[in-house]
C-alpha cells in the first residue's frame, strides 16, 4: 500500500514513522515542514519518501495523494486562533479531499479526548470555550460528516499522551514531568477529586499500525471512534504511585473539595480562562471503552502509571 503520513516531526509522529518503517513494507510518504527535525533513520529501507512541505499547501502534493490508499493524519497546531483553524480545520478537510475515492481505503484521523464527554459524545463546552487547539478539534470532526470519505475514517481520540526518548520528540507531558515532581513533597499531602486515562506514544503507534492493516475488521462497536488510554486512574491513585516511586512516603491526605478550591480562586482573585476553570470543576476526565494494544491482542508497553515511569526513567 501507499500510506501518507502528516505530523512525523512530532512525539507521536515520530513512533508512528518508526513503527510503520519497521513493521511494514509499505510505501510510506511522510509530509514534514523541517526534514532536519527527524530522528528516525528514514534511510532504514527502500520506499521512505520525505516530501517537504507545509499542511496549509497540501495541494502541491495533490497528485500524490491521488494514489494514497491510507492516509495518517497526525499533524497539528497547538495555538492562535488563525493558525489552529488553518491547519487542524482547513488543511485536514482539504487533504481529504484531495484522496481518491477509487484508491484511498482508510484515513487515520487524530483528534483529542478532550472534545469527548464521559459517554465518547462530543462535549459542547470543547467547542465553545475550548482552547483553539481543542475548539478547532472540534470544528474539524464536525466537518467530517459531510465529506465524501466519511465512511473511510476512523478518528483516534489520545488522552493523555507520553513518550520521548533521545532520539524522539518528548510530549508535552513528558516533558513538563520534572517539574511536577519537583511539587510532589507538598502535592502528597492532599487528596484531590479527579480521574484520567494516560497513554504511551509507542502504544498509540502499535494501535495505529494494526489498524492499517486491519481496520477494515474493526469491531463495529466502536463505530470507527476510538478513545486511546488504559484504564482510567484517580488523581489520588497516582499521587500515591508517583511518591512510592521516588521514595515520599504518603502519611495522609487532607480532601481538596471543589467547593474550597473555587474559595480559593475567588478569594485569592485567581485568573483562570473558561476552559480551565471548566476543567476544574468537571474533574473525572475518562472515558467507556478506552483502547491500547491489549484491545487487539498485542503487546502494551506502558499499561500501568508504574510502568510510564519505569519508561521514563523516574526515580
Amino acid at each position: 500500500m501507499r500510506i501518507f503520513v502528516t505530523g512525523v516531526s512530532g512525539c507521536i509522529g515520530h513512533y508512528i514513522a518508526e513503527s510503520l518503517i519497521t513493521e511494514t513494507n509499505h510505501e510510506l510518504y511522510f509530509l514534514v515542514r523541517n526534514p532536519d527535525k527527524l530522528q528516525f533513520d528514514y534511510n532504514y529501507r527502500s520506499g521512505i519518501n520525505i516530501l517537504k512541505g507545509d499542511l496549509e499547501n497540501i495541494l502541491d502534493y495533490q497528485d500524490i495523494l491521488g494514489t494514497i490508499n491510507v492516509a495518517i493524519l497526525t499533524a497539528t497546531c497547538w495555538g492562535g486562533e488563525k493558525e489552529s483553524y488553518a491547519v487542524n480545520v482547513e488543511a485536514n478537510i482539504n487533504l481529504i479531499n484531495a484522496l481518491s475515492a477509487e484508491h484511498c481505503q482508510q484515513i487515520i484521523y487524530f483528534s483529542t479526548a478532550s472534545i469527548l464527554d464521559r459517554k465518547n459524545q462530543l462535549l459542547p463546552e470543547a467547542g465553545k470555550i475550548g482552547t483553539d487547539y481543542i475548539r478547532t478539534k472540534y470544528q474539524c470532526f464536525v466537518k467530517l460528516a459531510d465529506l465524501e470519505l466519511y465512511d473511510r475514517i476512523i478518528t483516534l481520540y489520545p488522552t493523555l499522551v507520553f513518550g520521548g526518548a533521545s532520539d524522539k520528540p518528548y510530549s508535552h507531558l513528558s516533558g513538563g514531568l520534572k517539574d511536577i515532581l519537583k511539587w510532589m513533597g507538598l502535592i502528597r499531602w492532599f487528596n484531590a477529586d479527579g480521574s484520567f486515562h494516560f497513554v504511551h506514544g509507542k502504544d498509540i503507534a502499535t494501535v495505529v499500525t494494526s489498524l492499517v492493516e486491519n481496520g477494515h475488521r474493526l469491531d463495529p462497536i466502536y463505530n470507527k471512534k476510538l478513545v486511546l488510554g488504559n484504564q482510567p486512574l484517580t488523581a489520588s491513585q497516582a499521587i500515591k504511585i508517583i511518591c512510592k516511586k521516588i521514595n515520599k512516603r504518603v502519611y495522609f491526605q487532607i480532601p481538596l473539595p471543589i467547593w474550597l478550591a473555587n474559595i480559593f480562586i475567588k478569594v485569592f482573585r485567581i485568573q483562570m480562562a473558561d476552559w480551565d476553570y471548566f476543567c476544574l470543576n468537571y474533574r473525572h476526565f475518562t472515558y467507556s471503552q478506552p483502547v491500547n494494544p491489549s484491545t487487539f491482542s498485542l503487546s502494551t508497553y506502558a499499561p500501568t502509571l508504574e510502568s510510564l515511569l519505569d519508561e521514563l526513567s523516574i526515580k
